[in-house]
């Protein structure tokens, strides 16, 4: 089982970053130097942090974790799986820095480092759920309402057993499209791949959950 790490990890001022941890601003940072750094774009915090600015790259942190911790725990189905993957995510950012040239925006470049790290979770700690485990909705009972809340609980659980057992390509499409609300183009670039294959990956992914949720309709 996963450690639980925070994405949020103490102030420390650590340069360089000691291993799984996510460098944050000196103690002694100013709250205007925060509020400046704060109001900046992406690609100029990048630069900062590139150059060893940590306070930039803390404030990047704070920005990008809620989406990243979201992505993080649709890919593998559990809170401290993700939070281990966006803390090591951030970790390689901050040592990949230099050759961040660009190219895409730094959220795209994020997505792509978390979704690899997540794989390498996946690879470390998940066992796959039997398909035969998935949650069937329960029976209407005779004598009373089911909770509208426990059926939305066991739905949210069945889409997460269904999606464990996606291939790993078509679950990743499904998440950035359905959940995170990322364009094709995005896609594209997070996943090295061109629009056929994303719309491809989506069209398989959408009609394998259709039929393991067909009980729910």
């Amino acid at each position: 089982m996963a450690h639980q790490t925070s994405p949020h990890p103490p102030d420390n001022g650590l340069t360089p970053p000691a291993p799984h941890r996510v460098p944050v601003p000196a103690a002694s940072a100013s709250a205007e130097a925060d509020a400046g750094c704060r109001r900046l774009p992406d690609d100029v915090l990048a630069v900062r942090a590139a150059e060893g600015d940590q306070e930039a790259f803390s404030v990047l942190v704070r920005r990008h974790t809620p989406g990243l911790l979201k992505l993080a725990y649709h890919l593998l189905g559990n809170l401290p799986d993700a939070e281990e993957a966006v803390q090591d995510a951030f970790t390689s950012a901050w040592r990949r820095l230099a050759a961040f040239h660009h190219r895409a925006s730094f959220h795209t470049w994020m997505h792509r480092i978390t979704i690899n790290c997540c794989l390498n979770v996946r690879r470390r700690h998940r066992t796959l759920l039997p398909l035969h485990e998935v949650p069937e909705p329960a029976d209407s009972d005779p004598g009373g309402v089911p909770s509208s809340a426990a059926e939305a609980d066991a739905l949210a659980g069945a889409l997460l057993a269904a999606l464990e057992r996606l291939p790993a390509h078509q679950r990743i499409c499904w998440v950035l499209y359905e959940l995170q609300g990322l364009s094709y183009r995005d896609i594209c670039q997070i996943t090295g791949v061109g629009e056929p294959t994303v719309r491809g990956r989506l069209f398989r992914a959408r009609r394998t959950l259709q039929e393991v949720l067909a009980p729910w309709r």
